[in-house]
């Protein structure tokens, strides 16, 4: 999915919702919602950005270091065939989430935010460190200019740069009326980093399998619209920080690779969240429940 289809669906979505704000009766804040003990999913999909990164590569004949690394993600094309389709639900750049209020205001939750991480196939960067591959790169780096196309490294996350994590989150008093329900939110999560890391080092054969390699933590923030209480529309911004030092990179066991970035993202995603959509009446007595069918 490119930006411009991410920007389109957004504003298709906010259009409905303008649309269906003019045709309901008068809003409120509603400060007493009841949330604690509902249970919710939601799947999506996201844009994502990285910072410059120093990548090491490193094993019992080399050990180097690319300095300012650029890379950009690599989202799938928007067709209805690969998107909706469970056989290829994997494939786009996608989030999925399963959470639950422990308070009617705090929410912990656990998911999986996958993003692609592409390396640009054609750089020139600074190298230190030296190569005895055999291959003709070989020889001692001293902050030299390198041109880092197919024959010398490709280096990707694009099965792809999972960060499984767990994350907690305060949400906004609601702004409601019997058909919707908006609120914002905000949190911070912590998690592992479990790609499917596609190498190609000095023509050495890749390590083609899924392999913990690091940590990350990130901060969220976003706007959610419930409709009818339960049919999730969210709109989601992620800032965060990934450390991977141990990076497979080639079918031997020594040869390795480690880096440090920044991330962003930007996602849309669509769920349902279970348990009534109640609230404690500002006309009832306090704590009594009512409930909008």
């Amino acid at each position: 999915m490119g930006k411009t289809s991410l920007n389109i669906i957004g504003l298709l979505v906010l259009l409905t919702l303008t649309s269906t704000l003019q045709a309901q009766e008068q809003f409120r804040w509603e400060k007493n919602k009841v949330n604690k003990g509902r249970l919710y999913f939601y799947w999506g999909w996201n844009r994502s950005a990285y910072t410059e990164s120093d990548i090491r590569f490193f094993g019992d004949d080399h050990d180097f270091t690319m300095y300012d690394v650029d890379a950009s993600d690599n989202q799938t094309t928007f067709l209805p065939r690969i998107y909706f389709n469970p056989k290829w639900a994997t494939t786009p750049q996608y989030n999925f989430r399963v959470g639950y209020y422990l308070t009617d205001r705090f929410e912990l939750s656990a998911g999986i935010d996958h993003m692609k991480y592409v390396m640009a196939r054609t750089q020139i960067v600074n190298i230190d460190g030296y190569i005895r591959t055999g291959s003709n790169y070989d020889g001692n780096y001293d902050n030299q200019e390198v041109y880092i196309g197919p024959k010398f490294v490709e280096f990707e996350h694009t099965d792809g740069l999972n960060y499984i994590n767990i994350e907690g989150r305060f949400s906004s008093p609601s702004y409601m009326n019997q058909f919707l329900d908006f609120s914002a939110f905000g949190g911070l999560s912590v998690g592992g980093l479990y790609p499917k890391t596609n190498c190609t080092l000095l023509n050495i054969e890749r390590y083609d399998d899924f392999h913990w390699a690091g940590y990350g933590f990130g901060a969220t923030g976003g706007l959610r619209a419930l409709i009818k209480g339960h049919f999730i529309v969210q709109f989601e911004g992620k800032l965060g920080w990934m450390n991977m030092p141990d990076i497979r990179t080639t079918i031997r066991e020594s040869d390795r690779a480690s880096q440090q970035f920044g991330f962003s993202q930007v996602n849309v995603v669509f769920g349902w969240i279970f348990g009534d959509n109640a609230y404690r009446s500002y006309e009832g007595p306090a704590g009594s429940p009512k409930t909008w069918n």
